[in-house]
């Protein structure tokens, strides 16, 4: 079996190698832009991990992985127009070095290409994996809806933010593993549970990406902390904050929420303090705990040895002990 450095240096390998030759190249140039910025490549070094539980050969499934990163990657593209982003992994984005038209653009061709990489795996599981990315792929952009709306409401419940980040995070994740399993020949009972264990996991790191933009430390993170508070996300932090808290402590949420003119590290402090008093730190730490406690419930229901597991499991351990 792989490491799990052997499969991202094969993964960053084959989109390094990838040639971009249909005409014209200001379509296709920031699409090779966007795929050369690297990142943690998190989605596709799940897919070869679940195949390489079943195979020995995991690079054969290199153009599918290739899709489910080029898929990403399309999300991010587009996400970044939409916040109006000016920086993605210390690069400036697509819609700054070029513009919005091209982002939308290359984006769409993004999309396109994924379909593309992935009729590559051809034979029996063709259908069930084009399935399979379809209803993701759409449940997806429900997520994203699901984020937009959230944005003028005030009355947001934290079940309705654990579906919306299944949706927008947690499904892709799942997808990967499940494709991967399916490509590898897994049972259909293996590949449902990895599928399982890719969804709760997706749950624990979008619910620790929340509570990393308030207690995260900057050096580590990367970014300044507080960018959630500042534009009043509707995260499980703020939730749970407006759910406990008292009469006086709402009041003072609110004054924060819907300020149209506040000092940032004013507005991030305040926030936060009231965070700390009702115990929302704690609180997410507690959640995020569960879902990763679930997750690997699923991981032990699949049907293979032990040391088979033993890369992705250290891999989602690693994932959920990050510190940005």
């Amino acid at each position: 079996m792989l490491t799990a450095n052997e499969i991202l240096g094969k993964i960053n390998s084959y989109l390094d190698n990838l040639e971009y030759t249909r005409k014209p190249q200001s379509l296709y140039a920031p699409v090779k832009y966007v795929l050369s910025m690297g990142g943690k490549r998190i989605r596709p070094s799940l897919m070869l991990m679940a195949y390489n539980m079943y195979k020995d050969d995991p690079e054969t499934i290199l153009p599918s992985a290739c899709a489910i990163e080029t898929y990403h990657n399309y999300t991010l593209l587009h996400d970044d127009l939409m916040d109006n982003a000016e920086v993605r992994r210390g690069h400036q984005t697509v819609h700054v070095k070029w513009d919005a038209n091209t982002a939308i653009l290359s984006g769409d061709s993004m999309l396109v290409l994924a379909y593309s990489h992935f009729l590559r795996c051809g034979g029996e599981h063709l259908k069930d994996v084009l399935d399979l990315f379809t209803e993701t792929a759409l449940e997806i952009g429900e997520g994203q809806q699901y984020d937009m709306d959230f944005e003028t409401r005030t009355d947001v419940t934290e079940s309705e933010y654990i579906e919306m980040i299944r949706l927008k995070t947690s499904v892709l994740l799942a997808c990967s593993l499940k494709i991967g399993a399916m490509l590898g020949g897994a049972p259909a009972e293996d590949a449902d549970n990895l599928y399982k264990f890719g969804e709760q996991v997706g749950l624990a790191f979008q619910l620790q990406d929340d509570y990393l933009d308030v207690y995260g430390d900057p050096a580590v993170f990367g970014k300044a902390i507080g960018g959630d508070i500042l534009c009043n996300k509707k995260t499980y932090m703020l939730i749970n904050a407006f759910n406990r808290a008292d009469e006086a402590q709402r009041k003072e949420l609110m004054r924060w929420v819907t300020a149209e003119s506040f000092d940032p590290k004013e507005k991030i402090a305040a926030v936060t303090s009231i965070y700390n008093k009702l115990g929302i730190d704690r609180l997410a730490e507690e959640k995020i705990s569960h879902y990763f406690g679930q997750s690997r419930k699923y991981l032990a229901a699949v049907n293979v040895a032990p040391e088979r597991k033993t890369v992705l499991g250290d891999y989602t351990d690693k994932m959920m002990k990050r510190k940005y």
